[in-house]
Protein backbone atom coordinates (compact mmCIF):
# COMPACT_ATOMS: atom_id res chain seq x y z
CA UNK A 1 0.00 0.00 0.00
CA UNK A 2 1.23 3.64 -1.29
CA UNK A 3 1.58 6.25 1.49
CA UNK A 4 -1.14 8.16 -0.24
CA UNK A 5 -3.69 5.03 0.03
CA UNK A 6 -2.74 4.55 3.60
CA UNK A 7 -3.25 7.94 4.60
CA UNK A 8 -6.64 7.36 2.78
CA UNK A 9 -7.37 4.88 4.62
CA UNK A 10 -6.50 6.25 7.80
CA UNK A 11 -9.35 8.77 7.31
CA UNK A 12 -12.02 6.56 6.10
CA UNK A 13 -11.45 4.09 9.41
CA UNK A 14 -11.61 7.27 11.84
CA UNK A 15 -13.95 9.45 10.23
CA UNK A 16 -16.16 10.55 12.58
CA UNK A 17 -15.06 7.94 14.96
CA UNK A 18 -15.39 9.50 19.14
CA UNK A 19 -12.83 8.53 20.89
CA UNK A 20 -11.50 9.64 24.35
CA UNK A 21 -7.79 10.43 24.89
CA UNK A 22 -6.17 10.19 28.48
CA UNK A 23 -3.26 12.09 28.74
CA UNK A 24 -3.88 14.01 25.88
CA UNK A 25 -1.96 17.12 26.76
CA UNK A 26 1.23 15.01 27.20
CA UNK A 27 4.04 14.64 25.11
CA UNK A 28 2.95 11.43 22.64
CA UNK A 29 -0.87 12.01 23.93
CA UNK A 30 -1.04 15.61 22.27
CA UNK A 31 0.79 14.59 19.06
CA UNK A 32 -1.67 11.12 19.27
CA UNK A 33 -4.61 13.64 19.36
CA UNK A 34 -3.43 15.81 16.89
CA UNK A 35 -3.37 12.37 14.69
CA UNK A 36 -6.82 11.76 15.22
CA UNK A 37 -8.20 14.85 14.91
CA UNK A 38 -6.63 15.42 11.43
CA UNK A 39 -8.23 12.31 10.29
CA UNK A 40 -11.49 12.96 11.32
CA UNK A 41 -11.78 11.50 14.74
CA UNK A 42 -14.55 13.66 17.63
CA UNK A 43 -11.69 13.13 20.02
CA UNK A 44 -12.65 13.73 23.93
CA UNK A 45 -9.49 14.63 26.12
CA UNK A 46 -9.42 14.13 29.44
CA UNK A 47 -7.29 17.20 31.48
CA UNK A 48 -6.31 17.36 34.80
CA UNK A 49 -3.88 19.77 35.33
CA UNK A 50 -3.36 22.68 32.18
CA UNK A 51 -0.16 23.87 32.81
CA UNK A 52 0.10 27.50 31.06
CA UNK A 53 1.63 26.25 27.77
CA UNK A 54 1.58 22.94 26.64
CA UNK A 55 2.28 21.04 23.72
CA UNK A 56 -1.46 20.57 23.03
CA UNK A 57 -1.79 24.31 23.02
CA UNK A 58 0.98 24.96 20.48
CA UNK A 59 -1.02 22.03 18.21
CA UNK A 60 -3.98 24.33 18.60
CA UNK A 61 -5.57 21.36 20.02
CA UNK A 62 -7.82 22.51 22.87
CA UNK A 63 -10.38 24.39 19.80
CA UNK A 64 -10.91 21.06 18.37
CA UNK A 65 -11.78 18.31 20.85
CA UNK A 66 -14.31 18.05 24.01
CA UNK A 67 -12.39 18.74 26.92
CA UNK A 68 -13.17 16.81 29.88
CA UNK A 69 -11.95 18.22 33.58
CA UNK A 70 -10.77 15.25 35.95
CA UNK A 71 -8.51 12.78 37.41
CA UNK A 72 -8.34 9.56 35.29
CA UNK A 73 -8.30 7.64 38.68
CA UNK A 74 -11.83 8.88 39.17
CA UNK A 75 -14.64 6.37 38.20
CA UNK A 76 -17.04 8.87 37.65
CA UNK A 77 -15.55 11.10 35.65
CA UNK A 78 -13.77 8.86 33.71
CA UNK A 79 -17.64 6.71 33.02
CA UNK A 80 -18.77 10.00 32.24
CA UNK A 81 -16.72 11.12 29.20
CA UNK A 82 -17.49 7.28 27.81
CA UNK A 83 -21.13 7.63 28.30
CA UNK A 84 -21.95 11.12 27.81
CA UNK A 85 -20.38 11.39 24.47
CA UNK A 86 -20.61 8.06 23.04
CA UNK A 87 -17.17 6.74 22.82
CA UNK A 88 -16.63 4.24 20.90
CA UNK A 89 -12.62 4.04 21.23
CA UNK A 90 -10.07 4.91 24.07
CA UNK A 91 -6.40 5.69 24.00
CA UNK A 92 -5.15 5.42 27.61
CA UNK A 93 -1.88 7.30 27.70
CA UNK A 94 -2.38 9.15 31.21
CA UNK A 95 0.42 8.53 33.27
CA UNK A 96 2.77 9.72 36.00
CA UNK A 97 5.81 9.22 33.61
CA UNK A 98 8.91 10.73 34.92
CA UNK A 99 11.12 7.94 36.77
CA UNK A 100 12.87 10.10 39.44
CA UNK A 101 9.36 11.66 40.57
CA UNK A 102 8.01 8.06 41.01
CA UNK A 103 11.11 7.25 42.80
CA UNK A 104 10.21 10.55 45.28
CA UNK A 105 6.72 9.96 45.07
CA UNK A 106 5.51 6.23 44.37
CA UNK A 107 2.17 6.50 45.95
CA UNK A 108 0.99 9.73 43.39
CA UNK A 109 2.40 7.01 40.57
CA UNK A 110 0.98 4.58 41.81
CA UNK A 111 -2.34 6.04 42.02
CA UNK A 112 -2.00 7.42 38.49
CA UNK A 113 -0.64 4.87 36.56
CA UNK A 114 -1.93 1.95 38.31
CA UNK A 115 -5.30 2.94 39.93
CA UNK A 116 -5.98 5.01 36.67
CA UNK A 117 -5.65 2.05 34.69
CA UNK A 118 -8.32 -0.14 36.11
CA UNK A 119 -10.64 2.51 36.54
CA UNK A 120 -10.09 2.98 32.51
CA UNK A 121 -10.93 -0.33 32.16
CA UNK A 122 -13.69 -0.99 34.54
CA UNK A 123 -15.67 2.58 32.88
CA UNK A 124 -14.75 1.13 29.49
CA UNK A 125 -16.29 -2.58 30.59
CA UNK A 126 -19.36 -0.63 32.02
CA UNK A 127 -20.39 1.71 29.29
CA UNK A 128 -21.73 -0.06 26.22
CA UNK A 129 -20.22 0.68 22.72
CA UNK A 130 -16.84 0.89 23.64
CA UNK A 131 -15.35 -1.41 21.27
CA UNK A 132 -11.47 -0.39 21.25
CA UNK A 133 -9.32 0.11 24.01
CA UNK A 134 -5.41 0.56 23.80
CA UNK A 135 -3.48 1.19 26.89
CA UNK A 136 0.02 2.43 27.34
CA UNK A 137 2.83 0.24 29.10
CA UNK A 138 6.31 0.87 28.66
CA UNK A 139 9.56 -1.11 28.16
CA UNK A 140 10.41 -0.44 31.48
CA UNK A 141 7.84 -3.19 32.49
CA UNK A 142 10.31 -5.66 31.71
CA UNK A 143 12.96 -4.53 34.32
CA UNK A 144 16.41 -6.00 34.22
CA UNK A 145 16.78 -8.73 31.83
CA UNK A 146 19.87 -11.58 31.74
CA UNK A 147 18.78 -11.50 27.67
CA UNK A 148 18.08 -8.82 25.35
CA UNK A 149 16.25 -7.72 23.19
CA UNK A 150 12.90 -8.35 25.45
CA UNK A 151 10.22 -9.98 23.40
CA UNK A 152 6.63 -9.98 24.44
CA UNK A 153 7.57 -13.49 26.22
CA UNK A 154 9.81 -12.12 28.57
CA UNK A 155 8.40 -11.83 32.20
CA UNK A 156 7.29 -8.40 33.33
CA UNK A 157 10.07 -7.81 36.18
CA UNK A 158 9.87 -4.19 36.92
CA UNK A 159 11.36 -3.69 40.58
CA UNK A 160 11.89 0.50 40.92
CA UNK A 161 8.26 2.44 41.53
CA UNK A 162 7.99 3.51 37.87
CA UNK A 163 8.57 0.11 35.89
CA UNK A 164 6.67 -1.57 38.12
CA UNK A 165 3.53 0.90 38.14
CA UNK A 166 4.04 0.31 34.38
CA UNK A 167 3.79 -3.78 34.53
CA UNK A 168 0.79 -3.56 37.16
CA UNK A 169 -1.17 -1.92 34.34
CA UNK A 170 0.10 -4.27 32.27
CA UNK A 171 -0.96 -6.96 33.40
CA UNK A 172 -4.27 -5.48 34.70
CA UNK A 173 -5.09 -3.95 30.89
CA UNK A 174 -4.28 -7.91 29.85
CA UNK A 175 -6.54 -9.27 32.79
CA UNK A 176 -9.74 -7.59 31.64
CA UNK A 177 -8.92 -8.71 27.78
CA UNK A 178 -8.82 -12.45 29.54
CA UNK A 179 -11.76 -12.04 32.21
CA UNK A 180 -14.15 -10.00 30.61
CA UNK A 181 -13.20 -10.37 27.05
CA UNK A 182 -12.79 -6.67 26.76
CA UNK A 183 -11.61 -5.53 23.37
CA UNK A 184 -8.10 -4.58 24.39
CA UNK A 185 -4.71 -4.37 23.39
CA UNK A 186 -1.28 -2.81 25.37
CA UNK A 187 1.37 -1.18 23.88
CA UNK A 188 5.54 -1.39 24.98
CA UNK A 189 7.28 1.42 23.76
CA UNK A 190 11.21 2.01 23.92
CA UNK A 191 11.68 5.64 24.84
CA UNK A 192 10.25 8.01 22.80
CA UNK A 193 11.36 11.06 21.40
CA UNK A 194 10.75 14.43 19.25
CA UNK A 195 9.53 17.94 18.76
CA UNK A 196 7.65 19.42 21.51
CA UNK A 197 8.45 17.56 24.74
CA UNK A 198 8.76 20.48 27.05
CA UNK A 199 10.04 18.39 29.96
CA UNK A 200 13.77 19.51 29.71
CA UNK A 201 14.53 17.50 33.07
CA UNK A 202 14.12 14.70 30.29
CA UNK A 203 17.52 13.77 28.01
CA UNK A 204 16.60 14.95 24.53
CA UNK A 205 14.88 18.45 24.82
CA UNK A 206 17.56 18.87 27.90
CA UNK A 207 20.96 17.92 25.83
CA UNK A 208 18.92 20.27 22.86
CA UNK A 209 18.63 23.11 24.91
CA UNK A 210 21.93 23.40 26.23
CA UNK A 211 23.19 22.82 22.93
CA UNK A 212 21.54 25.52 21.46
CA UNK A 213 22.41 27.83 24.39
CA UNK A 214 25.95 26.57 23.90
CA UNK A 215 26.19 25.15 27.66
CA UNK A 216 27.23 21.74 28.11
CA UNK A 217 24.63 19.49 28.48
CA UNK A 218 23.96 17.21 31.76
CA UNK A 219 23.46 13.56 32.01
CA UNK A 220 22.61 12.18 35.21
CA UNK A 221 23.81 8.61 34.75
CA UNK A 222 27.37 7.66 33.92
CA UNK A 223 26.34 7.91 30.38
CA UNK A 224 26.71 4.21 30.22
CA UNK A 225 23.41 2.64 30.10
CA UNK A 226 21.98 1.28 26.83
CA UNK A 227 18.74 2.79 25.43
CA UNK A 228 16.45 1.93 22.45
CA UNK A 229 15.03 5.51 21.22
CA UNK A 230 12.21 5.95 18.69
CA UNK A 231 10.64 8.90 17.34
CA UNK A 232 7.43 10.27 18.35
CA UNK A 233 5.69 9.59 14.67
CA UNK A 234 6.66 5.98 14.65
CA UNK A 235 4.88 6.05 18.29
CA UNK A 236 1.87 7.63 17.13
CA UNK A 237 1.31 5.05 14.04
CA UNK A 238 2.24 2.12 16.33
CA UNK A 239 -0.97 3.66 18.57
CA UNK A 240 -3.04 4.23 15.57
CA UNK A 241 -2.32 0.99 14.17
CA UNK A 242 -3.77 -0.90 17.72
CA UNK A 243 -6.95 1.16 17.67
CA UNK A 244 -7.53 -0.13 14.39
CA UNK A 245 -6.85 -3.55 14.56
CA UNK A 246 -7.60 -3.94 18.08
CA UNK A 247 -10.08 -6.68 17.52
CA UNK A 248 -8.62 -8.99 15.16
CA UNK A 249 -7.04 -12.27 15.90
CA UNK A 250 -3.79 -11.93 17.23
CA UNK A 251 -4.38 -8.79 18.36
CA UNK A 252 -6.88 -8.34 20.70
CA UNK A 253 -5.75 -9.35 24.21
CA UNK A 254 -2.32 -8.83 23.08
CA UNK A 255 1.06 -6.68 24.31
CA UNK A 256 2.77 -5.44 21.44
CA UNK A 257 6.89 -4.36 21.63
CA UNK A 258 7.42 -0.97 19.27
CA UNK A 259 10.99 0.33 18.70
CA UNK A 260 13.87 0.64 16.62
CA UNK A 261 15.89 -2.10 17.28
CA UNK A 262 19.25 0.25 17.12
CA UNK A 263 20.40 0.27 21.11
CA UNK A 264 22.97 3.32 21.66
CA UNK A 265 24.62 4.46 25.10
CA UNK A 266 23.37 7.09 26.55
CA UNK A 267 26.41 9.27 26.14
CA UNK A 268 26.89 8.57 22.22
CA UNK A 269 23.22 9.31 21.64
CA UNK A 270 23.91 12.83 23.48
CA UNK A 271 26.77 13.15 21.48
CA UNK A 272 24.66 12.88 18.14
CA UNK A 273 22.18 15.51 19.32
CA UNK A 274 24.94 17.74 19.92
CA UNK A 275 26.69 17.17 16.79
CA UNK A 276 22.99 17.64 14.77
CA UNK A 277 23.05 20.67 16.37
CA UNK A 278 26.35 21.94 15.21
CA UNK A 279 27.51 22.16 18.95
CA UNK A 280 29.80 18.98 18.89
CA UNK A 281 32.41 21.11 20.57
CA UNK A 282 30.15 20.94 23.92
CA UNK A 283 31.49 18.28 26.51
CA UNK A 284 28.44 17.00 28.08
CA UNK A 285 28.84 16.89 31.85
CA UNK A 286 28.25 13.17 33.34
CA UNK A 287 26.73 13.59 36.79
CA UNK A 288 26.68 9.82 37.67
CA UNK A 289 23.54 10.71 40.11
CA UNK A 290 20.73 8.99 38.45
CA UNK A 291 19.01 6.19 40.64
CA UNK A 292 16.45 3.49 39.83
CA UNK A 293 18.26 3.38 36.09
CA UNK A 294 18.05 -0.29 34.20
CA UNK A 295 21.77 -0.60 32.32
CA UNK A 296 20.51 -1.87 29.03
CA UNK A 297 17.00 -2.06 27.95
CA UNK A 298 16.01 -2.59 24.12
CA UNK A 299 13.07 -4.26 22.05
CA UNK A 300 12.18 -6.73 19.88
CA UNK A 301 9.58 -5.33 17.04
CA UNK A 302 9.48 -8.78 15.30
CA UNK A 303 5.73 -9.41 16.61
CA UNK A 304 4.21 -5.96 15.69
CA UNK A 305 5.59 -6.32 12.30
CA UNK A 306 4.47 -9.67 11.72
CA UNK A 307 0.83 -9.15 13.08
CA UNK A 308 0.29 -5.42 12.59
CA UNK A 309 2.96 -4.32 9.49
CA UNK A 310 4.73 -1.83 11.80
CA UNK A 311 7.94 -0.41 11.89
CA UNK A 312 10.08 2.04 12.77
CA UNK A 313 10.14 4.97 9.73
CA UNK A 314 12.29 7.79 11.11
CA UNK A 315 15.82 6.89 11.15
CA UNK A 316 17.54 8.10 14.41
CA UNK A 317 19.59 10.77 13.01
CA UNK A 318 16.79 11.95 11.10
CA UNK A 319 14.62 11.95 14.05
CA UNK A 320 17.22 13.98 15.67
CA UNK A 321 17.36 16.43 13.27
CA UNK A 322 13.71 17.07 12.98
CA UNK A 323 13.45 17.22 16.86
CA UNK A 324 16.33 19.83 17.07
CA UNK A 325 14.96 21.86 14.08
CA UNK A 326 11.37 22.30 16.28
CA UNK A 327 13.32 23.23 19.32
CA UNK A 328 15.17 25.93 17.90
CA UNK A 329 12.20 26.99 16.15
CA UNK A 330 10.21 26.92 19.46
CA UNK A 331 13.22 28.47 21.73
CA UNK A 332 13.92 31.11 19.40
CA UNK A 333 10.20 32.04 19.59
CA UNK A 334 10.23 31.96 23.51
CA UNK A 335 13.06 34.28 23.81
CA UNK A 336 15.60 31.23 23.72
CA UNK A 337 16.33 31.94 27.45
CA UNK A 338 12.89 31.03 29.43
CA UNK A 339 10.31 28.21 28.68
CA UNK A 340 7.12 27.92 30.09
Amino acid sequence: MTEPQASEKRHAFWRDRRVLVTGATGFVGAWLTAALVNAGAEVVALVRDRPPRTLFDLLELPGRVTMVWGAVEDPAVVERALNEYEVEACFHLAAQAIVGAAARSPLSTFETNVRGTWTVLEACRRVPGVARVVVASSDKAYGEQPSLPYVEETPLEGRFAYDASKACADVIARSYAATYDLPVTVSRCANIYGGGDLNFSRLVPGTIRSALRAEPPLIRSDGTPVRDYMHVEDAVEAYLLLGERVDAAGVRGEAFNFGTAEPVPVLAFVREILEAAGAARLEPRVMGTATCELSRQYLSSAKAEARLGWRPRVARREGIRRAVSWYRDFLAAAGGNRVS
